[in-house]
C-alpha cells in the first residue's frame, strides 16, 4: 500500500488485472531463464526482456518476491533465477537514483544519502532506506542531546529541529557537543572499529554499521560527521593516504574533499557512474568481464570506447580484443549438450552421483555434487598446484564438481569424499541453478541438469535407500 496514496481514487479491479498480467509475464520469464542460461552466468544483456516489459515495475517485482517467498524446499530453480532478476532490477533503479544524486549542485551535500545508495546497490534484496537509517541516527542524536542537557541545559543544539541546518560558532559549545557524542557513541553504545575483521564488506554498509556497532574509518567517520552536523558542529571529511579522517573545522567551513567478483563488479559500476570516461576503470572492467568469461560483446564495446578515449592503450586493448574474438568464435563452434551416462564403460569407476550430500574426509566440509568427470579434467598447472599427484589414485580417478556450504565451488577427488549420513541443506547461492528441490536426504536435479546426467537420479534413490537401510541396521544392532 506504500505505492498508493490514501486520497487517490483507484479502480481496484483494473489494478488487479494489471497485477495479474505482470505476474504471468514474470513467471514466464523466470521459467525461460534456466534453459537460456544454464550453461553460463546470466549476461547483462540477458535481462533485455525484462527492461521491455509493459506495466508498473512494482508489480513485476512483487511477483518475483512472491516466488522467493514460496514455502518449502521446492521450486529452487525458479527461486534462483527470480533472485537474479530481482537483484538486477533493483540495482538498475538504485543506479539511476545515484546518478541523479550525483547531478545535484555542489552546495547540496548529503554524505549519508550517497552512502545509503551504495549500501542499497550492494544489497539490493535487503530492505534498506534512507528514512530508516536516518531514524536510527536521530535516536542516537536524542541520546547525545540527553547527555548534553546534563552539561549545559541552555546549549543551542538542544533547540535544533530535525532536518534543520544550523551551525554553532563558539568553539567551547562545539567541544561540549563532541564530548557528549564521544560518550554516547563509544562509552554508552560501544561503537568501535573492527580491527579483527577489517576487510569484511559489512564494515562499509551503513545499515550494518548501525546494527553491529562496528565499522572502518570511512563508515565510522560518516556516522560521526552526520551526527555532528545535525547538532551544529562543522566537520569535514579528509581522504588521507591509506586512511580516512575527519577534520574539526572549529568555525567557518572550508572545502571538503569528496570522495567475491560481485563486489568488484558493483564497485566498478558505482565508480563508472561517477567517472564514465575513466580509462583505467574501463580497462579494469573489460579485464574483469574477460576473465570471468561473461558478456564478450560488452567487452568489445568497452574496449572500443577505451581506444577512442586513449589511443595509447592500443597494446592492452589489442590483446583483449584478440582473445575476446577467439572466445566468441569458440562459443559459436560449441556443439550440443554433453550427456554423461553412468552405464558407459568409461564411467564404471564413478561411485557417486549428482544431488548427493557429501562430506570431505580431509577438510570436513559438507557439499552437494552437481557434476562429475571419470578422471580429472583440469590442466597440468592446476593438478600440480593442488598436489593431486600425492593422492593414492592421483588424477586417474573420478572428480566431482561440488557446491560447498561456505559458498565456494570446488573440484574434489572421489577418494576424498564420503556420504554424509546426516544430510542437511547446503546454503550455497547457486543451489537453485542446478536443483529444483531438497527432499531432506538429497537434492533433485532440475530439468537442465537431468538432461546432462539422465541416469543419475535413479542411482541417487538407490544410494540413499541403501545408506538409510544400513543406518537402520546399525541402530537396531
Amino acid at each position: 500500500m506504500k505505492h498508493y496514496s490514501p486520497t487517490d481514487y483507484v479502480n481496484w479491479l483494473e489494478e488487479y488485472k494489471v497485477r495479474q498480467k505482470a505476474g504471468l509475464e514474470a513467471r514466464k520469464i523466470v521459467a525461460s531463464f534456466s534453459k537460456r542460461f544454464f550453461s553460463e552466468h546470466v549476461p547483462c544483456n540477458g535481462f533485455s526482456d525484462i527492461e521491455n516489459l509493459e506495466g508498473p515495475e512494482i508489480f513485476f517485482e512483487d511477483e518475483l518476491v512472491c516466488i522467493l517467498n514460496m514455502e518449502g524446499r521446492k521450486a529452487l530453480t525458479w527461486k534462483y533465477y527470480a533472485k537474479k532478476i530481482l537483484y538486477y532490477l533493483r540495482q538498475q533503479k538504485i543506479l539511476n537514483n545515484l546518478k541523479a544524486f550525483l547531478q545535484q549542485p555542489d552546495d547540496y551535500e548529503s554524505y549519508l544519502e550517497g552512502a545509503v545508495y551504495i549500501d542499497q546497490y550492494c544489497n539490493p534484496l535487503s530492505d534498506i532506506s534512507l528514512k530508516d537509517i536516518q531514524a536510527q541516527i536521530d535516536s542516537i542524536v536524542e541520546l547525545v542531546c540527553k547527555t548534553l542537557r546534563g552539561v549545559n541545559s541552555r546549549h543551542p543544539s538542544l533547540a535544533f529541529k530535525a532536518g534543520e541546518s544550523s551551525m554553532i560558532m563558539e568553539i567551547e559549545l562545539q567541544s561540549q557537543v563532541l564530548d557528549a557524542m564521544n560518550y554516547v557513541l563509544y562509552d554508552q553504545l560501544k561503537f568501535k572499529g573492527n580491527r579483527m575483521d577489517y576487510y569484511n564488506a559489512l564494515n562499509l554498509y551503513m545499515h550494518q554499521v548501525l546494527i553491529r556497532r562496528t565499522g572502518i574509518p570511512i563508515s565510522m567517520s560518516l556516522l560521526y560527521l552526520t551526527i555532528a552536523r545535525q547538532l551544529g558542529v562543522p566537520l569535514e571529511p579528509v581522504n588521507f593516504p591509506s586512511h580516512f579522517l575527519l577534520r574539526w573545522c572549529q568555525g567557518a567551513e572550508g572545502e571538503g574533499i569528496d570522495q567475491s567478483y560481485q563486489l568488484l563488479r558493483d564497485s566498478l559500476d558505482l565508480y563508472l557512474a561517477m567517472y564514465p570516461d575513466q580509462v583505467q576503470l574501463l580497462l579494469l572492467q573489460a579485464r574483469l568481464y574477460f576473465h570471468l568469461g561473461i558478456w564478450p560483446e560488452k567487452v568489445l564495446d568497452i574496449l572500443q570506447h577505451i581506444q577512442t578515449l586513449d589511443p595509447g592503450q592500443h597494446g592492452a586493448v589489442g590483446y583483449l580484443v584478440q582473445h575476446t574474438l577467439e572466445h566468441i568464435e569458440r562459443k559459436k563452434e560449441e556443439v550440443g549438450v554433453e550427456v554423461k551416462l553412468r552405464s558407459d564403460e568409461k564411467h564404471r569407476d564413478v561411485c557417486y552421483s549428482i544431488g548427493l550430500i557429501m562430506k570431505h574426509k580431509r577438510y570436513g566440509y559438507n557439499c552437494v555434487i552437481y557434476g562429475w568427470d571419470p578422471t580429472c579434467m583440469m590442466g597440468h598447472e592446476w593438478i600440480r598446484n593442488m598436489n593431486v599427484h600425492s593422492l593414492p589414485h592421483g588424477h586417474h580417478q573420478p572428480f566431482y564438481n561440488v557446491l560447498v556450504e561456505d559458498g565456494s565451488c570446488r573440484y574434489a577427488a572421489q577418494e576424498n569424499l564420503e556420504y554424509n549420513v546426516e544430510p542437511q541443506e547446503i546454503s550455497h547461492p547457486d543451489v537453485g541453478r542446478y536443483f529444483s528441490e531438497f527432499t531432506g536426504t538429497h537434492y533433485i536435479p532440475n530439468a537442465e541438469l537431468e538432461i546432462r546426467y539422465p541416469e543419475d537420479l535413479e542411482f541417487v534413490y538407490e544410494t540413499v535407500q541403501n545408506i538409510y537401510s544400513a543406518k537402520k541396521e546399525n541402530i537396531d544392532e
